[in-house]
C-alpha cells in the first residue's frame, strides 16, 4: 500500500498535472489527494469518455494528463481511446481499477468486467501494468509508463487493486453556483442555411488567433474543404467528444477556442454541457450545427427538434446560448461572442445535406494533432 501524495509527487515530478475522469472507491484517495493540491489540476467528468476526450484536449495544449476511472467505465471510454488517441495519436495515463478482480468478493456487477479487464485492454491495444503498491516500485513503474507512451504516442493504463493507496480525507470546496445565463432567440424563421454558408461566415468573423476543433463528420470535411489551416482540428471519430476536447484545450490557453458540433453528436455526450458550465472557460464558444440528422450516414432524423440547446447550455452554466437560422447573423454572433467572457453557446439551424464536391483531410491525424499542438504553444 502506498500514500497518494508519494505517487502524485513521483507523478509530478514527470509533469503529469493534469487529471480528469470518474471516481471509484478505489481511487478515492487518489482523486482526494488530487483536488486538495494546489500544484495539480482535477476536472471531474460526467463519463469516462467524456474525460479521455477533455485529456487529449489537455494534451494538445501542452499539459502531461492522467485520466482515472473504474475498470466498468472502459466501456464509456472505448470509443474515444480508440477513434480519437489511436489515430490521432495522442497518450495519456490511465489509473483503471480492478472492481471484480477474480478471487476477491465484489459486487455482480463487476463479475464480468473484473475478468476481462485486462483483455479489454489489451484489445484495444493499450498497454498495461499493475498500479504500483509499494512506494519504491512508484518510479520505475511511471518511468516504464513514460517510455511506453513517448515510443507509441499511444495511452498507457496502470490497473490498480484493491487497497493500493491509503485513505485520505477530502480538502475541496465546493464550486460556487454559475450565474444565470441569458438564451437570446434570433432566429428569422425564413430557409435553414447550408452548413458550408454558416462555415464560410464564422471564419470570415475568426481572427487568426481562434482554434477550431470540428465535430467527426462532414462538418470536419466542409471545414477542410473551405481552409486547411494548422488552427483546425477535424475529428474524424470519437463522436460527441468535440466539446470535451474543446474544454481541455479552452482550460489551458487564452486564445479563443471554437467548437464546431453537431445535433447528433452533442446529443450523445450531453453531460458535457454541464461540466463545460462548471469548468466556465470563458474563452470558449461552442457553435452546435444543427440540422436534425445524421448527415454522413444518410440522413436518419435526430430528436433535435424536440431539444433545446440553448437552454439547456444557460441551464449548465453557459453565460450566453443564441439560437439562429441565418448564415449572416451566426457570424455576427460569433464575433460578440469572441469580445465577451464565455462559454457561450450559438445554436445554428441548418439544412440537411452538404457540398457535392465534399473533400477529405488529407493530412493524417496524427499531422493534423501535433500541427495543431504547435499552433497553440505559439
Amino acid at each position: 500500500m502506498i500514500r497518494a501524495d508519494d505517487y502524485l509527487a513521483a507523478a509530478s515530478a514527470r509533469g503529469f498535472d493534469y487529471y480528469t475522469g470518474v471516481p471509484c472507491s478505489f481511487l478515492t484517495p487518489m482523486i482526494n489527494r488530487v483536488i486538495g493540491d494546489p500544484a495539480t489540476r482535477y476536472v471531474g467528468a460526467a463519463s469516462e469518455g467524456e474525460a479521455v476526450a477533455i485529456a487529449a484536449g489537455a494534451w494538445l495544449a501542452g499539459r502531461r494528463t492522467t485520466v482515472m476511472c473504474q475498470n466498468s467505465g472502459l466501456g464509456n471510454a472505448v470509443n474515444p481511446l480508440t477513434s480519437l488517441n489511436h489515430p490521432f495519436r495522442i497518450p495519456t495515463l490511465m489509473i483503471v481499477t480492478w472492481r471484480g478482480e477474480p478471487g476477491l468478493g465484489d459486487e455482480p456487477q463487476h463479475e464480468l468486467m473484473g475478468e476481462v479487464t485486462g483483455s479489454l485492454l489489451d484489445t484495444i491495444r493499450v498497454p498495461r501494468a499493475a498500479f504500483p503498491a509499494e512506494g519504491e516500485a512508484i518510479a520505475g513503474a511511471l518511468d516504464a509508463a513514460c517510455a511506453e507512451m513517448a515510443a507509441g504516442g499511444l495511452p498507457y493504463a496502470f490497473v490498480m487493486a484493491k487497497g493500493s493507496v491509503e485513505d485520505t480525507g477530502l480538502d475541496a470546496t465546493p464550486p460556487p453556483a454559475a450565474p444565470t445565463g441569458a438564451a437570446r432567440d434570433l432566429r428569422h424563421g425564413g430557409p435553414p442555411p447550408a452548413r458550408y454558408a454558416v462555415l464560410e461566415q464564422l471564419l470570415a468573423n475568426a481572427g487568426d488567433e481562434v482554434a477550431f476543433i470540428a465535430t467527426t463528420g462532414k462538418c470536419g470535411r466542409e471545414l477542410f474543404t473551405l481552409a486547411d489551416r494548422a488552427q483546425h482540428l477535424y475529428q474524424v471519430g470519437s463522436m460527441g467528444c468535440a466539446l470535451g476536447m474543446g474544454l481541455g484545450v479552452a482550460g489551458n490557453v487564452r486564445r479563443p477556442v471554437v467548437v464546431l458540433d453537431g445535433d447528433g453528436a452533442m446529443l450523445m455526450k450531453l453531460g458535457t454541457l454541464a461540466t463545460v458550465g462548471a469548468e466556465a472557460p470563458e474563452n470558449l464558444i461552442h457553435v452546435v450545427l444543427d440540422n436534425g440528422v445524421h448527415d454522413s450516414t444518410g440522413g436518419q432524423p435526430t430528436v433535435s427538434p424536440g431539444v433545446d440547446f440553448a437552454a439547456a447550455a444557460v441551464a449548465c452554466g453557459y453565460r450566453t446560448a443564441t439560437r439562429l437560422d441565418d448564415a449572416g447573423a451566426a457570424g455576427t454572433a460569433l464575433a460578440a461572442a469572441l469580445a465577451a467572457p464565455g462559454p457561450h453557446m450559438l445554436h445554428v439551424r441548418v439544412a440537411p445535406g452538404s457540398l457535392a464536391t465534399l473533400g477529405r483531410p488529407t493530412v493524417k491525424p496524427p499531422e493534423v494533432a501535433r500541427r495543431f499542438k504547435d499552433f497553440l504553444a505559439g
